[in-house]
C-alpha cells in the first residue's frame, strides 16, 4: 500500500530532502513531499526564536494535507531548545486542523533512544555553546541527560548543511571515546544519515541521524514498513512506539 510522508521543512535547509528522498529510493511505494516555512539562523534571541511561531508552521502542515499524507513531520529539531511541550503542542494542532497524525525530529530522536535503552547518549551538533547547553539542559528534564557532546558553535543555518561528513564523523568518533553508547546527531541540516551504519559497525555504537530517524518515526506512525531501510542503521531494525 503506498504511503505518503510529509515533511515541514526549514526554508535553508539543503540536506533533509535529498537525503530522505535517497533513504527512500529502494522502500517502494512510500514517498516523501515537503513543505517550507522560513527558518535562516539558530540562536536563543527573540527574533531567532520567534521563526519557530506555530502560527507560521501549521500553514505549511496544512499545505501538505492537500497531497493526501499519511503522516506529519516537523523535520527540525527546535523543541530541543525550545521545550519538548513545543513540539507536542504542535503535533496536536497539526492533528486536529489536518485529521493527520504527527511528530517532530525531536521527540522522534528522545523515542529512538529509549527504543534503544540508551543509557549514555552523546550530541554531535552544529550549534553554538549557549543553544547546546540549553539542548542538554532540555533532554535532561526528559529524563535522556547527555552523557557526552561535540558541537560547531554555528549560528547560520544554512552553514551547516556545508559541513563535511568527515567533520561529523570525527565529532562522533569523540563522543564515542567518552563512552557514549548512541549518538544523536541532532540536526536536520547536518549530512550524517549516510555515516550511521558504517560507524556503527566500527564503534559498535547506536548512531541516529536526526534526518533518518524522523523517517523511522514518520514511516511507523503512517504504517509503513521499516525494515525496508535497514541497510541505514540499527533503528531501522526496532519498531517505534506509536502513541
Amino acid at each position: 500500500m503506498r504511503k505518503r510522508l510529509g515533511m515541514i521543512t526549514p526554508s535553508s535547509n539543503s540536506v533533509l530532502e535529498p537525503v530522505t528522498s535517497a533513504m527512500l529510493a529502494d522502500a517502494a511505494g512510500v514517498t516523501a513531499h515537503f513543505s517550507r516555512f522560513r527558518v535562516t539562523e539558530i540562536a536563543l534571541d527573540a527574533a531567532a526564536l520567534n521563526q519557530f511561531d506555530a502560527s507560521v508552521m501549521l500553514p505549511a502542515a496544512e499545505l501538505l494535507a492537500d497531497a493526501k499524507v499519511d503522516a506529519i513531520a516537523w523535520n527540525g529539531t527546535s523543541a530541543s531548545w525550545l521545550g519538548i511541550g513545543r513540539d507536542r503542542n504542535l503535533c496536536e494542532a497539526i492533528a486536529a486542523r489536518t485529521g493527520i497524525p504527527a511528530t517532530t525530529s525531536t521527540l522522534a530522536c528522545i523515542d529512538a533512544a529509549r527504543a534503544l535503552d540508551a543509557r549514555h547518549v552523546g550530541l554531535v551538533s552544529p550549534y553554538t555553546d549557549d543553544v547546546q547547553q540549553r539542548i542538554v539542559d532540555v533532554w535532561a528534564g526528559e529524563g535522556v541527560a547527555p552523557h557526552a557532546e561535540r558541537h560547531l558553535g554555528l549560528r547560520d543555518n544554512f552553514s551547516f548543511g556545508e559541513v563535511a561528513p568527515a567533520t561529523i564523523a570525527e565529532m562522533i568518533r569523540a563522543v564515542a571515546a567518552e563512552g557514549a553508547d548512541a549518538i544523536v546527531i541532532l540536526c536536520t541540516n547536518l549530512d550524517g544519515a549516510a555515516l550511521a551504519a558504517t560507524l556503527e559497525r566500527k564503534l559498535d555504537i547506536a548512531v541516529l541521524d536526526s534526518v533518518a530517524v524522523t523517517l523511522w518515526r514518520s514511516l511507523g506512525l503512517a504504517g509503513g514498513d521499516i525494515g525496508a531501510l535497514a541497510q541505514w542503521g540499527r533503528i531501522f531494525q526496532t519498531m517505534p512506539a506509536i502513541k
